[in-house]
């Protein structure tokens, strides 16, 4: 392994840990910043009355996850075609892992979702006389860590894949990763879907499994730009 990429490895290390540490201690499920966050988007009735709103129930829950699985299988179709074709043979794992690593992203946040005993916020809340309670022994379950924003967050693996030969485009989508992950999953916390630490959650996850995988596979990994016309694909 080349020194630079054991530096970088040992930062991302790191840094996942104190994140984890902060996450743990800062924003607990449910905790005090989760319940302050999502009160701007619940009435006196305990209801969502953003839940069936169309910009966030259809065009961010469905129609922006079907461009990023477009923009997901173009990687699986250019993986293919590189079995084929000469020309997109140099970049056979570049674009396999891509694929692959996205695959592993969302997989694992979908199997911890539906282990999951945590329940959706619009599942928690009780009206009262009071004001809001918070059910939190609610068990309806399912809904922990953040699935739809995994969708988004799984632009990550472009970061490690492109940051030695590509550092623009790696930065690209690192900054989309994060404004899609975080900005579908807020969605979804406006229509009462998930708490602001499911999503926080989601990306810790998916980040923690891309420096996992590019610890074992960094050397698989282009070290340079390929030299052909299809190399901005």
């Amino acid at each position: 392994m080349q020194p630079q990429t054991t530096r970088f490895l040992l930062t991302q290390s790191l840094f996942l840990i104190l994140s984890a540490i902060l996450l743990l201690n800062f924003f607990t499920v449910a905790g005090a910043v989760d319940l302050k966050l999502i009160t701007a988007y619940i009435d006196v009735n305990a209801a969502f009355p953003l839940r069936q709103h169309w910009a966030l129930a259809e065009l961010n829950h469905r129609y922006v996850k079907y461009i990023l699985i477009a923009v997901y299988l173009s990687y699986l179709l250019a993986w293919l075609l590189s079995f084929y074709s000469e020309k997109f043979k140099p970049r056979r794992w570049e674009f396999g892992y891509f694929f692959i690593m996205v695959m592993l992203a969302t997989s694992t946040i979908a199997i911890l979702k539906s282990q999951s005993a945590h329940a959706c916020p619009w599942d928690m809340a009780v009206a009262t006389t009071q004001g809001i309670l918070w059910e939190l022994s609610a068990t309806a379950g399912h809904c922990f860590p953040g699935g739809h924003a995994s969708s988004g967050f799984a632009l990550l693996v472009g970061y490690f894949i492109y940051r030695t030969t590509r550092p623009k485009r790696a930065y690209f989508f690192l900054i989309a990763a994060c404004i899609l992950g975080m900005g579908m999953g807020w969605a979804q916390m406006m229509r009462g879907a998930h708490f602001f630490s499911h999503n926080l959650w989601t990306g810790w996850v998916t980040w923690c499994l891309n420096v996992v995988a590019y610890a074992f596979l960094a050397h698989k990994l282009p070290h340079s730009k390929p030299d052909f016309n299809a190399s901005e694909i």
